[in-house]
C-alpha cells in the first residue's frame, strides 16, 4: 500500500466516522444535536445507573462487544464483505472517541 493509499483510507474512514457520529447525536441526543443543553452522553450515563457502574465502564461493555466481533472477524477463515468492516471497525472507534469525551468530561469536571 502507498502512502497516498493509506492517507485516502484514513481520510475515508474519519469522514464514515464523523459522519455516523453526527448522525447518531441526532438519535440519542436530539437536543444537544440542535445546540440545547442537552446531554450528548446522557446514554452512557443511564447504562451506568442500570449497571451500577460509571459511564466509562458502561461504554466498555458495549465496546467489548464491537471488539470482540472485530477480533472474530479477523481470525475466522472466512472473507466477510467490505461493508461489514467498515461497520464493525466505524463502530469500535466510534466508542474510543465518545470514550474520549467521556473522558474529557471527567477532566472538566475535576477542575
Amino acid at each position: 500500500m502507498t502512502q497516498k493509499e493509506f492517507n485516502d483510507v484514513v481520510v475515508s474512514q474519519t469522514e464514515r466516522c464523523k459522519s455516523l457520529l453526527t448522525a447518531k447525536g441526532s438519535e440519542y441526543a436530539p437536543k444537544a444535536a440542535k445546540g440545547t443543553s442537552a446531554d450528548r452522553l446522557a446514554h452512557f450515563k443511564k447504562a451506568a445507573v442500570v449497571m451500577n457502574s460509571t459511564p466509562k465502564a458502561a461504554l466498555m461493555g458495549m465496546l467489548s462487544k464491537h471488539l470482540i466481533s472485530v477480533s472474530d472477524m479477523c481470525t475466522d477463515d472466512k472473507s466477510f464483505p467490505k461493508e461489514q468492516w467498515d461497520e464493525k471497525i466505524t463502530d469500535s472507534i466510534n466508542y474510543l472517541l465518545i470514550l474520549r469525551a467521556i473522558v474529557e468530561e471527567g477532566t472538566h469536571e475535576e477542575d
